[in-house]
C-alpha cells in the first residue's frame, strides 16, 4: 500500500529512533540522546496515532455533561437548550483543533425539553420521602407540587384495568422492555382510560445494574400521552404502603375504589413541535478526490451520557485532532459529523430515533449520497461490551473489514477474545440512517452484552464504566481505518457477499407451494453472486495498482479515471438497500420474503393445533405473526393506533423505516374470539379455522409476490454490475 512518508519530512513533531524508540522534537539534536544517532521519520498512520490522547478525549467527554435540561439527572435531549449549548462547545472544540469548513447544519424537527419530575409521598409516620423520577417525551407541566391520587396496576395492560376507574389517577406499572413490550402501549392504554399519567418500573430488561436505577427510552408515541420513570426501590416503597393499606382496612383493590395513595408530584416535560436542531461539521480537506469519509457520533444524550455518546463524540475528534496534529494529508475529504437528535425527534413514529441522521443525509446534505465512500458511526467506545471486540458493517464491506482487522493487533487486556466482523447494519444507530442513503457504513458493536441490560440509558452510565485500554484501542483502530479507506480509489464493495446472504435465506425459507417461483431466483443469485465477486476482484485490482502509484499526479489523473466507476458503484449500492433491505415489527432487519416466511409458518401451526382444539398453542402461533401479540395484551384503539401509524403516516414521519414493512395480518378479532372460546367447555371453531385459512392465502399470495420482486430486483442489479464490469 501506498505510503506517504515525505510527510513526515515536513513535520515539526516527531521522530522515532531505532534502538531507543525514542521520541523528540525536530528541534532537539538527536545527537545527545542515547541509541542511535541517524533518526527514522515515523511513517504516516505511526505519526498519527502517536499524537492520539485517550485523557483529551476522556475530559472533552466529560466536560460535554455540562449543559443539561435537568439540574440533577442530566439529559441533554433534541431540540433542547443544552443539546443547542453542547453543539456550540462542539463547534468550537473543531475549530480549536484545526478542522476547517466548521458549519452548523440546521433542520427542523420536534425538540424535547425534560426539566423535572418529582414524586413527593409522606408515609404514615409523617416521614416526606421526595422520589427523582426519569421523564419520556410527552407534555406535563404542573405548577409547583400537585396532589394526585396514585394507583399500581401490574403491568398496565388492558386486563390489569378491568373494574378499576383510573381517571385522573397516576398510574404506577412495571414493564420489561427488552423482552416484553415497549413503554409506548401501557402509555397509551393508560391515556385512554383516563389516568393523568404513567410512570413506568423497569422489572428486568434495562436498568438492572442496581434498584435505584431509572431509565428511559424513546416514547415512540403520541406527545399527549404523559409518561414518566422510577427506580425499583422507590417503587418498592410505594408498593408497600400500598399493600399495607389494603391489609390494614382488611379489604381488597375492586369495583370503581382500588387502594390508592395520595402523593404530590412537581413536574414539566415538554415537547416542542418544529424547533431547529444543529448537526456540528468540521472537516479535513482532500486533496484529491470529492468523494468523502464521514466519521460520526451523537451528541443528544439520557442522564448524563458518558458511554452513550459522550466518549464517542470524543474519540471522533480525539481522531481528527491526532490526524491534524500529525499532519496527514488526506486524499478523500475526512468529515467528522456530532449528529444531534438520535436518542429522539418525530412526535408519535415508531422511528423516532436517528433523526439527525436522517436529516443529514436525505435533507440537509442529499448530494452526499454517491460521495460518501465510508461511514465510520460509533456509540458507546469505552467500555468492552463482551470479551470479544466487533466491527458491524454492510455486507457489501465484510471482506475489506476482516482484512483489515486480520492486520490489527487486539490488546488482550481490552479484548482478549480479539475481534470479528458483523453483518449486517442493524437500525439501533445512526449508521442504519446512513446505509439506506447508499452510504456503506459500520459501528463498533455495543448491542450485545450486560452493559446494554444493566447501564444503558441510566443514570449508571457514568464514567464509572470507563476502560482505558478499551477507548484506546478503538481510538487506534478506528484512526488506522480511516486511513486504510483514503488510500482506497474505489469503495471495497463486494456485492457477493449480499447476494450470497439473499440466496441463502431464501433457500431456508422455502416453501412448497412456491418451489417453482424460486427455481428461476435461484439462478438469478446465482448469476449475482458470481458478477458480483468478479466486481470485487476488478476493484481490488484497480486499488492494488493505484497503490503502487508514486507520483501525486499520477494518482489525481488515475483517480479522475476511475470516478465514474465509483459512483456506479455506490449507486448499485444504494439500489440493493431499497431492493432488499426490510424490517419487521421489531425493528430487526429482514430480506423481504421474510415476513411472509414467518407468518405463514404460524398460521399453519395455528390452524392446526384449532383442527386438534387446542386453542392454547393456537394463541401461542398467533402471538407471533405481525405484531399481534398486542392483540392479546391491550384495547384495540392500542393496538389500531401502533399499527395505523406504520402503515399509513407519512414517509416524513417515518424517515428510515417507511415502506420497510410491507404487509401486515390484523388478527385482532380472531384473538379476542379465541380468548372467549377457551371459556366453552366444547368450543366449535369452524369459522376461526376459516378465518385462518384466508389469511394464510393472503400471506401466500404476499410470499409470491415478494419472490416476484425478488427475481425483478436481483434481475436489475445483475443488469447494473454487468454495466460496472464493462466500464472497469
Amino acid at each position: 500500500m501506498y505510503t506517504d512518508y515525505s510527510i513526515c519530512f515536513h513535520m515539526k513533531e516527531r521522530y522515532i529512533f531505532t534502538d531507543t524508540l525514542l521520541r523528540i522534537n525536530q528541534k532537539q539534536n538527536p545527537c545527545v540522546l542515547q541509541g542511535r544517532k541517524e533518526a527514522i521519520p515515523l511513517n504516516t498512520e505511526e505519526n498519527c496515532i502517536s499524537f492520539l490522547d485517550t485523557d483529551w478525549s476522556y475530559h472533552l467527554a466529560r466536560r460535554m455533561e455540562k449543559e443539561k435540561t435537568n439540574s440533577v439527572l442530566g439529559y441533554r435531549t433534541a431540540g433542547s437548550a443544552a443539546e443547542t449549548a453542547t453543539g456550540h462547545m462542539l463547534y468550537e472544540e473543531m475549530s480549536e483543533i484545526g478542522l476547517t469548513d466548521v458549519s452548523r447544519d440546521t433542520f427542523t424537527l420536534d425538540g424535547w425539553e425534560f426539566e423535572k419530575a418529582i414524586l413527593k409521598y409522606v408515609d404514615e409516620s409523617g416521614r416526606e420521602h421526595l422520589f427523582q423520577m426519569g421523564g419520556y417525551q410527552t407534555n406535563f407541566q404542573t405548577d409547583g407540587f400537585q396532589d394526585y391520587e396514585l394507583v399500581y396496576l401490574g403491568k398496565g395492560t388492558a386486563a390489569d384495568y378491568e373494574g378499576i376507574n383510573v381517571q385522573n389517577k397516576l398510574v404506577l406499572v412495571e414493564i420489561n422492555q427488552r423482552d416484553e413490550w415497549w413503554i409506548s402501549f401501557p402509555v397509551y392504554q393508560a391515556y385512554l382510560r383516563g389516568a393523568a399519567a404513567l410512570i413506568a418500573v423497569q422489572a428486568n430488561g434495562y436498568g438492572e445494574i442496581a434498584d435505584t436505577a431509572l431509565n428511559a427510552q424513546d416514547i415512540a408515541g403520541p406527545e399527549f400521552a404523559p409518561a414518566f420513570s422510577l427506580s425499583q426501590a422507590d417503587a418498592r416503597l410505594l408498593k408497600d404502603a400500598l399493600f399495607s393499606k389494603i391489609q390494614s382496612q382488611n379489604t381488597a383493590a375492586s369495583g370503581n375504589n382500588p387502594a390508592s395513595l395520595q402523593v404530590s408530584l412537581d413536574a414539566s416535560s415538554r415537547v416542542m413541535p418544529d424547533v431547529q436542531a444543529s448537526n456540528i461539521v468540521g472537516k479535513i480537506q482532500g486533496t484529491e478526490t470529492d468523494h468523502m469519509i464521514v466519521l460520526s457520533a451523537h451528541y443528544d444524550s439520557y442522564f448524563d451520557g458518558f458511554q452513550d455518546d459522550n466518549a464517542a463524540v470524543a474519540m471522533m475528534l480525539g481522531i481528527a485532532r491526532a490526524l491534524i496534529k500529525g499532519g496527514y494529508k488526506p486524499a478523500h475529504t475526512l468529515v467528522f459529523c456530532a449528529m444531534a437528535a438520535e436518542e429522539w425527534g418525530v412526535i408519535d413514529s415508531k422511528y423516532d430515533w436517528s433523526t439527525g441522521a436522517y436529516n443529514q443525509v436525505f435533507r440537509v446534505h442529499p448530494d452526499w449520497q454517491g460521495k460518501v465512500i465510508a461511514n465510520l458511526n460509533f456509540e458507546l467506545p469505552a467500555h468492552a461490551h463482551n470479551t470479544r471486540d466487533a466491527i458491524r458493517c454492510t455486507y457489501e464491506y465484510a471482506d475489506f473489514i476482516r482484512e483489515f482487522t486480520d492486520s490489527l493487533t487486539v490488546p488482550p487486556q481490552a479484548y482478549p477474545d480479539g475481534i470479528s466482523v458483523l453483518s449486517p447494519i442493524e437500525t439501533w444507530s445512526d449508521d442504519f440512517s446512513m446505509a439506506i442513503a447508499g452510504i456503506p457504513s459500520t459501528v463498533n458493536d455495543f448491542s450485545a452484552g450486560p452493559f446494554m441490560q444493566n447501564y444503558y440509558h441510566s443514570q449508571y452510565d457514568n464514567q464509572d464504566v470507563y476502560q482505558e485500554s478499551v477507548y484506546r484501542f478503538h481510538h487506534e483502530c478506528y484512526l488506522k481505518l480511516v486511513l486504510a479507506y483514503d488510500r482506497l480509489i474505489l469503495p471495497p464493495l463486494n456485492f457477493s457477499n449480499t447476494m450470497q446472504a439473499a440466496a441463502s435465506n431464501a433457500e431456508e425459507k422455502t416453501l412448497d407451494f412456491a418451489v417453482s417461483d424460486l427455481e428461476g431466483l435461484r439462478a438469478l443469485f446465482r448469476t449475482a453472486e458470481s458478477l458480483g465477486q468478479e466486481v470485487y476482484q476488478k476493484i481490488c485490482q484497480v486499488n492494488k495498482e493505484y497503490s503502487a502509484l508514486a507520483s501525486e499526479q499520477d494518482r489525481k489523473i488515475f483517480r479522475r479515471k476511475w470516478e465514474n466507476t465509483s459512483l456506479q458503484l455506490l449507486k448499485t449500492f444504494r439500489k440493493a438497500q431499497d431492493y432488499l433491505v426490510r424490517l419487521n415489527w421489531q425493528d430487526e432487519v429482514i430480506f423481504p420474503q421474510d415476513a411472509a416466511f414467518h407468518n405463514i409458518r404460524q398460521l399453519e401451526k395455528a390452524k392446526n393445533a384449532l383442527i386438534d382444539k387446542n386453542i392454547t398453542d393456537a394463541l401461542k402461533a398467533l402471538y407471533r405473526v405481525d405484531n399481534n401479540m398486542y392483540a392479546f395484551l391491550f384495547d384495540e384503539e392500542v393496538y389500531y393506533h401502533f399499527t395505523e401509524y406504520i402503515l399509513h403516516q407519512p414517509k416524513d414521519r417515518l424517515m428510515w423505516g417507511a415502506g420497510r414493512i410491507m404487509h401486515h395480518e390484523n388478527l385482532y378479532g380472531i384473538v379476542q374470539q379465541l380468548k372467549k372460546r377457551m371459556k366453552e367447555p366444547d368450543p366449535v371453531l369452524e369459522i376461526e379455522i376459516r378465518r385462518l385459512d384466508a389469511a394464510l392465502r393472503r400471506q401466500k399470495a404476499y410470499y409470491k409476490d415478494d419472490i416476484r420482486y425478488l427475481k425483478n430486483s436481483v434481475t436489475k442489479l445483475c443488469s447494473m454490475l454487468n454495466d460496472i464490469l464493462t466500464n472497469i
